[in-house]
C-alpha cells in the first residue's frame, strides 16, 4: 500500500517565487515525488499552463497523481530518469520548458520504509534501488566489492574519514556470510568506528555517511545529476529558469560550478548568489529542510 500524501516540499515558497514568472507554459518537475513542489507551481502558474512530472520510482508517481488530480487535464506524468528528459518533453508534445525544478532528496515514505533499505532506524533488506527496474542493490555492492574499491566509494560518496576502517570490517564480516540487511551493515560500520570517534558524533549515527555513499552509487545519483546540469541549455526555452534543490557538498558543488561555467558563457544569469536555505520556521516545522539548497538559473539567449 502506497503512503499518503503528507510529504511538505522544501522550500516551497522560495521555489515558487524563484522560479515562477507570467507567461510560463511548460513547467518540467524533473522529480516529481510526492507532487508537493507540482502543485505550488501549478497553483500559481497561468491557467493554460502545462506540468510534466517524471520520476523513476512507480510508487511516488501514485502519490503525485492523486495530488495533483484536481489538475489533472494539463499534467503528464512519466517514469523516466534524467538522461530521458529530451524523450518525455517530445512525447508530451513539449518543444522545450519554461521552466525546471529537480529536488534531490527524498521524501519520508521512502526513507521511512524499511523493504526500501534506505535508512538503519528499522532494520530492513539491504536493497537501496529508487528504480526497482535496476538490478543493483546495496546489497551487491557490499559483498562484491573488494577492500579498496569500497573504500574509495565509500570516501568519494560519504566523504568518510574512517572509510578504510569500515571497509576492512566488512569484508572480514561477510567472511562469515552475506551481509543483506541495513541493521547488519549499520552494526558492523558502528563498530569500526574508534571510540572517541563514536562519542564525538553527537547523535548522528556512524553509518551516516556509508548509507549515503551506497545509495549514491546504487542510484547513480552523481552521474545522473551531471547529465541533468549538461541537459539544462537544450532543454529550457530562452528566458526560462532551472532551480535545483541539493541536500549535501557532493551535490551542491556540481550544481554550483555547472551554474557558473554556464553563465560565464555569457547564456544565462545566476539569480541566486548564494544558495536560499530553510527558515528557522521551516527547519523547525520540517527538520528535513536544514540542509536544502536551492541555486536558480534563467537562461537568456
Amino acid at each position: 500500500m502506497d503512503p499518503p500524501a503528507s510529504h511538505e516540499p522544501v522550500l516551497r515558497q522560495a521555489v515558487v517565487e524563484l522560479l515562477c514568472v507570467k507567461g510560463q507554459k511548460i513547467l518540467l518537475d524533473c522529480t516529481v515525488g510526492l507532487g508537493g513542489h507540482a502543485e505550488a507551481l501549478l497553483g500559481v502558474a497561468d491557467a493554460d499552463a502545462r506540468l510534466i512530472g517524471i520520476d523513476v520510482d512507480e510508487s511516488n508517481l501514485r502519490i503525485s497523481k492523486r495530488t495533483l488530480e484536481r489538475f489533472s487535464p494539463r499534467v503528464r506524468l512519466f517514469r523516466a530518469n534524467f538522461t530521458e528528459i529530451p524523450a518525455v518533453l517530445a512525447q508530451a508534445d513539449a518543444p522545450s520548458a519554461d521552466v525546471l525544478l529537480a529536488d534531490l532528496g527524498f521524501a519520508s515514505s521512502q526513507m521511512d520504509d524499511p523493504a526500501r533499505g534506505l535508512s538503519f532506524s528499522a532494520d530492513g533488506p539491504l536493497d537501496m534501488r529508487l528504480d526497482t527496474r535496476s538490478e543493483r542493490t546495496a546489497a551487491d555492492l557490499v559483498n562484491t566489492l573488494g577492500e579498496k574499491e569500497l573504500a574509495d566509494l565509500i570516501y568519494a560518496n560519504g566523504e568518510e574519514r574512517y572509510s578504510r576502517r569500515i571497509a576492512r570490517a566488512i569484508v572480514t564480516a561477510r567472511k562469515a556470510g552475506r551481509i543483506e540487511r541495513t541493521g547488519e551493515l549499520a552494526r558492523v560500520v558502528s563498530g569500526a568506528y574508534p571510540a572517541p570517534a563514536r562519542r564525538s558524533r553527537r547523535g548522528v549515527h556512524p553509518a551516516t555517511r556509508t548509507f549515503q555513499a551506497l545509495r549514491i552509487a546504487v542510484n547513480d545519483e552523481l552521474g545522473s545529476l551531471d547529465r541533468l546540469l549538461s541537459l539544462l541549455p537544450d532543454v529550457l526555452t530562452p528566458g526560462g529558469r532551472a532551480g535545483i534543490i541539493s541536500f549535501h557538498s557532493l551535490e551542491d558543488r556540481r550544481v554550483k560550478q555547472a551554474f557558473a561555467a554556464w553563465a560565464a558563457g555569457g547564456q544565462a544569469t545566476i539569480l541566486t548568489r548564494k544558495p536560499v536555505t530553510a527558515t528557522d520556521e521551516e527547519m523547525q516545522r520540517n527538520p528535513r529542510s536544514r540542509s536544502a539548497k536551492l541555486r536558480v538559473i534563467e537562461r537568456t539567449t
